[in-house]
């Protein structure tokens, strides 16, 4: 017995008319836009500027190679980033959902956000880095870092497109795969240096029309000293709890704290379970247990002689009815770090 359909599907291919022939399926994948690759490439320049505006790499593989005295700028955001055999150029890349990938490279002065950062036979690169992950170096000598300072309007957005947070910035923590015994193939950059000396701003009609600013207290990414020498034995640890304006008071903290005099050593962004909390917070744990559903924390490392006790006025004064955990006293202060960022790093796989 046949079906109806079938019969009718036949009946409607044997009333088409003959010569004419049956027009092709359309499916989802064939309307999309065609990526031509020489969009996302930059390949044998020599003493140019070039760049990409806001959503004009959305997201796209990007190529850097043999690229001479020139300044590069990636005003957005990518899946990922090869740079091969590029020599005294500027480059910028907006944030970079995976990994950046320096080989064979020399000269060159950065600026950048990834998820992961990798340097493989290069020579003196200073790296002004935002880094979620341990950023790598192999055989690879004179490598100087740096914290991430930047903005321009579209710059947080282009984060959360990389699905990248802020707060996660390991800048500082270098893993070197091939050291050498006696010797240093990295290095920081001094504390005072400015971005802007090293990774100048565009100078094209066409790249300035993005309206970026180095300035310390516009970086979308919270500046930290990472790991610099502590200039005190005392630290503070202050957990805020997901909400409406946890960045914007994570922000504002920051910004009261180091106006105090005090150190932003290091931030992160991570989602804490009932065992977790247990450990960080111990008596106070229940009290904040409810909290944890909503979302990741984000925790602050601040250092300075009376850190804890600054940051206990500032916390009542300014955020006076928002329920955050801040280290109770000096003396557990670092227990209260330690134990947080152990846990952290842990789950982060760092």
């Amino acid at each position: 017995m046949g079906c109806f359909f079938s019969k009718k599907q036949k009946a409607e291919k044997e009333s088409q008319p003959q010569g004419e022939e049956e027009r092709p399926k359309q499916y989802s994948w064939d309307q999309r836009e065609k990526v031509d690759p020489k969009d996302y490439t930059f390949s044998g320049l020599k003493d140019e500027t070039v760049g990409r505006l806001p959503g004009k790499v959305a997201g796209q593989q990007f190529l850097i190679q043999d690229c001479e005295n020139c300044n590069i700028y990636i005003f957005d955001h990518s899946a990922t980033v090869t740079i091969d055999d590029c020599t005294n150029c500027i480059i910028f890349l907006g944030p970079v959902k995976g990994s950046v990938f320096f080989r064979n490279c020399r000269d060159c002065k950065c600026a950048l956000a990834c998820q992961q950062f990798r340097v493989r036979d290069c020579r003196k690169l200073e790296v002004f880095l935002c880094c979620a992950t341990q950023p790598i170096i192999e055989s690879s000598t004179n490598i100087k870092f740096g914290c991430f300072q930047w903005y321009y309007p579209e710059l947080a957005f282009q984060f959360k497109d990389a699905g990248l947070s802020i707060f996660n910035n390991t800048w500082s923590n270098i893993h070197d795969f091939t050291p050498v015994s006696g010797e240093l193939n990295w290095s920081l950059l001094p504390e005072d240096a400015v971005v802007q000396d090293h990774v100048p701003l565009p100078t094209t009609e066409e790249l300035k029309a993005v309206r970026v600013s180095t300035e310390a207290n516009r970086s979308i990414v919270p500046i930290s000293r990472g790991q610099r020498q502590k200039s005190s034995d005392e630290s503070c640890l202050v957990v805020l709890f997901a909400g409406d304006y946890t960045i914007a008071n994570a922000r504002k903290l920051i910004d009261e704290m180091v106006g105090k005099g005090f150190f932003l050593v290091q931030t992160k962004e991570v989602s804490m379970k009932a065992e977790d909390a247990q450990r960080v917070f111990r008596e106070k744990a229940p009290d904040f247990l409810p909290l944890l559903n909503k979302g990741p924390v984000i925790a602050l490392e601040f250092n300075g002689d009376g850190a804890v006790e600054g940051c206990q006025i500032i916390v009542n004064e300014v955020f006076n009815g928002t329920k955050m955990f801040v280290s109770e006293n000096k003396e557990t202060a670092s227990g209260d770090v330690d134990s947080f960022y152990n846990f952290a790093d842990i789950q982060m796989g760092i």
